[in-house]
């Protein structure tokens, strides 16, 4: 009945509307304005326009009975006029009023009354906009606009932008976590890293559709507004467990308007390192623009253009001999264009396109050797046509996009890689790390989407009401054409470790990277059974090869080994071939706005269905229609667009990525054998990939990833300059994705009898469909997140604005599986039912504290800062399997659930935190104005006091043979100063 239920309200949902998710609808925000007399009584009858010079359109309605007066569709500006005008009101003018994406200001003007001359002298003043609310909203985030960006020191994009926004945690490469994103990847064990957030530009999805990071860029100085929603989204937005990033670009004006900067810095200008590997780097960068837009025909038609080049140089220090190791360059070239036509007052076509090509030719990590080094190749092509039309009450947008991302690698040493494991000594990296990369990469991402949506506003006796509908197609590819070098790829055994049993492999604390774990027992004992061939490892002789033997099996011989180790594992590319993954999605929401007196409701539904594309062109599988139900309840407490307090309901889907369409429907593309070293030869014990040998199905009862969320709320304005609001969230994510080894856990299974089988049934099946792996349903998994935020806000007035935000975040779970075909389904120790493994959130950032603002001077000098604080980062105290920083063991084996092995030790899972810090950013402006022109200079000084704390800890209990166990691996950068000019007209 659950499901009929769901698949007939999507059905709904898609034929009562044939338009588009308004992710891609059109930018505008609105205006509720109150027009009252000096004593506050409201006046009817009045005038109310709105114009910017930043939009083709301006609106105007006339005051009801209680003074109210409604502008809607109003494009995103800061410098919106306010005309008040009518019988018996002195002219009112309010200038520099801000309308923003998505929202609905309460304004309120008292005008003077009873003169009954509209010639007298115009009232002029500085219009409210920062700390003005929208009573009809429970989203939380953070507007970023374009004067706060360029008065405070920040970096020079907007994924650095996000770090303005209250509860966004600490981020070195661009992709921050919020509220209860995914901060941790068993890969590398890194924290600091989401997969959760979504990302557009003027409307773009520049998402990757592999890894869910950022996948596009643009000048940061050509924005002219970033809204970030961090909870509380509205149906017409996809949400999740992280935050959604919307950048909405500058589009001319009846004016030419025009830019040229150059910003620079180089090693001179930054303090001495305290960690000694770090020192002797050097590098220079610089980063240079120009802008220019104006009108093609004032009025009608406008242009807006940038060009961007971003140069980096790196000199590498060797961390081990601390001497010069190599140069890194980073080159990045961002171009952008945009037109748009205002055809008819009620007729706009906007055409967007960007490129943002990136070439880099290493990696700047000092812990990663040259003969691992990597050159990468990114970006490309984005272009977007939209098509408005406005009727009185309706408003209807519909449009293409396509969005090119290129991600491609080659090894820089293309020699045989083999991965070096040490069990008795403590080697350095470059004895672990031998041979190249192994292998070259050709990567594309790209997506296609075709939108239409519409709005239509009524308002009536018994309310208003804002309907939204909408409807979209979106094709997502994966590309990709791996190159293995140098012939197979060795995980071998130190010579000094000859001897050693497959278990004690497996499972025993190495030093480096291994390739086989205890969940290969079973799939080793299987292919020497089937070869014909037990290569003496039947030590009974009873013809018949047993998991017990497989651990038995002696690792000794370094016949034709490449470095003159001991052969245990390698993997070899025996067919290489391009291979083309697809996605495709249908999404349709519908949402009412109902406002009636102080009280809003906004109710609305999303539906959601994919289908994963094999490379082969057939479809593999299809999640049906999910729907998402969100709920929020707003009350004006007064009733004067002053205070509210709201609860919200709802859920997120989160669709799983190409990554798993790769990894289930890699059919025509290469294939991988993986072999183990048995006594005289290499055995090959798993195929992957290609048409013989699919390497894994995704299950008939696999369910689409979800987070329910609820929230509530309280905002009000202390003073007309200033705001507080707090707001509680409680999360819970499940049905989270994992892919499984049938061999452990099903009937046939060596788990089967124990309380963590999973019998064949559970994954919709009847019988064993013969893949490596299934994916399915992680059972028992789940992440739970509570928080508080507390933020205060100070808009520009008297020379100064301010934030301040304080976040508690309480994240629990036993899983950090996010669509990654992680380990949790391959090995049961890890499986979310085990002992020890529901704790503390690995990359969860527990307390924060954020700090901003800036000063005015008359002297036209502006002191910006920005001051973060956290409590650190948790991490778990791990061993090193596959590359992946997985959960340390026992020492003793103990039952649990009619299994005996090495569970997980406790406190292990989220059980360390790295060190609390905090750091302070400074930027100096001074402008200077001669005729027409403006010229800018900036000086940024960040971590201007020279607090190098601890930002990453080693996280393996053994180390890696630079760094022990708890030992600082990175550090917040020394203090440094950024140089900068901008000329402008």
């Amino acid at each position: 009945m659950k499901k009929f239920n769901k698949k007939l309200l999507a059905a709904a949902v898609a034929a009562a509307v044939s338009i588009s998710s308004n992710v891609y609808a059109a930018d505008t925000g609105g205006l509720k304005i109150r027009v009252t007399d000096k004593q506050g009584q409201p006046v009817a009858g009045a005038t109310v326009s709105a114009k910017s010079p930043e939009s083709l359109i301006g609106k105007q309605a006339v005051s009801d009975s209680n003074g109210y007066v409604s502008l809607r569709g109003l494009d995103p500006s800061s410098q919106y006029v306010i005309d008040i005008t009518g019988a018996s009101i002195q002219p009112f003018e309010a200038k520099n009023v801000r309308v923003i994406t998505d929202k609905n200001l309460n304004l309120n003007y008292a005008v003077d009354t009873g003169n009954g001359n509209n010639d007298i002298e115009k009232i002029v003043v500085s219009g409210r906009s920062v700390t003005a609310i929208d009573t009809t909203s429970s989203s939380t985030g953070l507007d970023v606009t374009l004067d706060m960006t360029e008065s405070l020191p920040t970096g020079r994009n907007f994924q650095s932008y996000l770090q303005l926004v209250p509860g966004v945690k600490p981020s070195t490469n661009g992709n921050p976590s919020s509220k209860s994103g995914v901060n941790y990847v068993d890969i590398g064990g890194e924290a600091g890293s989401s997969s959760d957030n979504v990302y557009y530009i003027d409307g773009v999805n520049v998402t990757d559709n592999a890894d869910g990071t950022a996948g596009g860029n643009i000048n940061s100085e050509i924005i002219q507004e970033q809204q970030v929603l961090t909870g509380g989204i509205e149906a017409k937005y996809a949400g999740g467990a992280g935050l959604v990033s919307r950048v909405i670009t500058k589009s001319g004006g009846n004016e030419f308007h025009g830019s040229i900067n150059y910003y620079f810095q180089n090693d001179s200008l930054v303090g001495d390192y305290d960690n000694e590997s770090k020192s002797k780097n050097k590098f220079s960068t610089y980063d240079t623009a120009i802008t220019l837009g104006g009108p093609i025909i004032k009025d009608k038609l406008w242009f807006f253009a940038s060009y961007q080049l971003k140069n980096r140089e790196d000199d590498i220090t060797n961390t081990e001999t601390g001497e010069f190791s190599h140069t890194v360059e980073d080159d990045t070239d961002l171009g952008f264009g945009k037109i748009t036509w205002q055809a008819t007052d009620r007729d706009r076509l906007v055409f967007t396109y960007f490129n943002d090509p990136r070439d880099l030719s290493g990696s700047r990590s000092t812990t990663t050797v040259y003969n691992r080094q990597r050159t990468q190749k990114t970006g490309g092509d984005n272009y977007k046509i939209d098509y408005s039309h406005s009727w009185d009450d309706f408003i209807i947008n519909a449009g293409y996009m396509e969005h090119e991302a290129e991600f491609s690698t080659v090894a820089l040493d293309k020699s045989t890689r083999s991965d070096i494991a040490f069990l008795s000594t403590s080697p350095s990296q470059s004895q672990t790390d031998i041979g190249g990369l192994g292998a070259d990469t050709i990567r594309e991402r790209n997506k296609k989407a075709a939108y239409i949506d519409f709005t239509y506003y009524l308002d009536t006796d018994f309310g208003d009401h804002t309907f939204e509908a909408g409807y979209s197609v979106e094709t997502n590819e994966n590309i990709s054409n791996s190159v293995y070098n140098g012939g197979p790829q060795y995980n071998s055994i130190a010579a000094s470790d000859s001897g050693v049993t497959f278990e004690t492999y497996a499972t025993g604390q190495w030093t480096g990277e291994k390739g086989l774990a205890a969940a290969d027992y079973t799939r080793v004992a299987q292919a020497l059974n089937d070869s014909g061939n037990l290569h003496g490892a039947d030590l009974n002789n009873d013809g018949v090869i047993s998991d017990d033997e497989v651990k038995a099996i002696v690792f000794d011989s370094t016949a034709n080994n490449p470095t003159g180790d001991v052969n245990a594992y390698q993997i070899e590319q025996v067919q290489q071939a391009t291979s083309k993954l697809e996605t495709k999605g249908k999404m349709a929401f519908l949402q009412d706005t109902f406002t009636i007196d102080n009280v809003t409701i906004k109710a609305g539904l999303r539906a959601e269905k994919w289908d994963h594309i094999a490379s082969t062109g057939e479809t593999i599988f299809t999640f049906d229609w999910e729907v998402a139900p969100r709920l929020s309840v707003i009350y004006d407490i007064f009733g004067d667009g002053d205070s509210k307090v709201w609860a919200f309901g709802g859920r997120y889907y989160d669709p799983l990525r190409t990554d798993m369409t790769s990894f289930a429907g890699n059919l025509t593309g290469s294939v991988l054998e993986e072999r183990v070293y048995v006594n005289d030869d290499w055995v090959t014990f798993r195929t992957r990939g290609g048409a013989k040998q699919q390497d894994a199905f995704f299950s008939p009862s696999t369910k689409t990833p979800y987070t329910d969320e609820y929230l509530i709320g309280y905002s009000t304005n202390l003073t007309d300059s200033t705001n507080i609001s707090v707001t509680y969230t409680k999360r819970t994510t499940k049905d989270i994705m994992e892919d499984y080894d049938l061999s452990i856990y099903s009937e046939e299974g060596y788990m089967a009898g124990t309380s963590l089988e999973l019998p064949l049934s559970y994954f919709g099946y009847d019988e064993n469909p013969g893949s490596n792996y299934v994916i399915g349903t992680l059972a028992g998994a789940k992440r739970d997140y509570e928080g508080i935020e507390v933020t205060f806000k100070k808009l520009r007035a008297d020379n100064w604005f301010m934030l301040a935000s304080y976040t508690h975040n309480d994240a629990k779970g036993n899983s950090n599986s996010d669509g990654n075909a992680d380990f949790q389904g391959d090995w049961e120790i890890l499986d979310p039912r085990a002992p020890n493994m529901y704790g503390k959130q690995p990359g969860n950032v527990e307390h924060q504290f954020k700090l901003l603002g800036t000063y005015y001077f008359d002297n036209n000098f502006e002191v910006g800062a920005v001051y973060n604080w956290n409590s650190g980062t948790r991490y778990s105290k791990a061993q090193l399997i596959s590359g992946r920083y997985l959960p340390l063991q026992v020492d003793e084996a103990y039952e649990f659930g009619g299994y005996e092995t090495n569970w997980v030790a406790d406190n292990s899972v989220g059980s360390e935190v790295t060190p609390s810090y905090g750091t302070l950013d400074i930027r100096v402006k001074y402008t200077h104005d001669f005729d027409q022109y403006k010229a800018e200079f900036f000086l940024d000084i960040f971590n201007i006091l020279d607090d190098q704390a601890t930002t990453v800890e080693q996280g393996l209990a053994s180390g890696d043979g630079n760094f022990a166990f708890g030992e600082a691996t990175d550090w917040v950068e020394p203090r440094r100063f950024y140089l900068g000019a901008r000329l402008s007209f």
